[in-house]
């Protein structure tokens, strides 16, 4: 048995769009200029709170993260619903997770720095939540790099790391991974370059969804 773990922002869903647009109003909300969306783009994977706490290059979350936190997630569900703010899935990777969920030897899952309510309208929106049997959000752990997400995945499936295969796209993954035990796979159609994806401990790199099916 295997347990793919795949990240969801930049792996599964292209979301770079709409979470810069959030992330830019609360700042610009809260007096600040509108980040570049390179540095948004540079965060993703990271629980909110420490993610912004980096943007504004804080050693450390403060209590103005913790007020740009809980501003983004209230005007987040308005801004999703703008046009053009969809959430769609990258090519490819419908077919993939169709794949490995018809296979009985392969468990499917999820490790996120999205919100619990975040995570399941993308399952659900995309017909995926049948296919996702465990899951770990940034409501449940610590944020990425702790490997607790991916522990935990292991032991409510009753897996050893070791069979554990961590697909995603930032080096907050690849790092997430090795501190578990687990398998690192970077994607190279994500946000972070794959140079950076191997200097953070990426076992293998693909750069189409179809090629994950190699690994298993």
């Amino acid at each position: 048995m295997k347990l793919a773990l795949f990240d969801c922002d930049g792996t599964l869903v292209d979301s770079a769009a709409l979470i810069h647009e959030v992330m830019a109003r609360t700042f610009v909300d809260f007096g600040y200029p509108r980040p570049d969306i390179s540095a948004t783009k540079s965060i993703i994977g990271l629980t909110l709170d420490i993610a912004i706490a980096r943007m504004q290059g804080k050693p450390h979350v403060d209590d103005e993260a913790v007020a740009m936190t809980a501003h983004y997630k209230k005007i987040y569900m308005d801004v999703r619903s703008e046009p053009g703010m969809d959430v769609p899935l990258f090519d490819g990777i419908k077919p993939v997770i169709a794949a490995l969920a018809a296979r009985d030897d392969i468990l499917i899952g999820a490790v996120t720095g999205k919100s619990r309510r975040g995570l399941v309208n993308v399952l659900e929106t995309h017909g995926f939540a049948p296919d996702f049997i465990v899951s770990r959000t940034a409501d449940d752990c610590p944020s990425k790099p702790h490997p607790a997400m991916v522990t935990e995945c292991c032991d409510e499936t009753g897996m050893n790391p070791t069979d554990a295969i961590v697909i995603g796209d930032a080096i907050y993954d690849m790092q997430m991974a090795k501190a578990a035990g687990a398998k690192a796979i970077g994607v190279s159609w994500g946000y972070a370059s794959v140079e950076d994806l191997v200097a953070a401990g990426a076992d293998a790199i693909v750069r189409h969804p179809k090629d994950l099916l190699e690994h298993f």
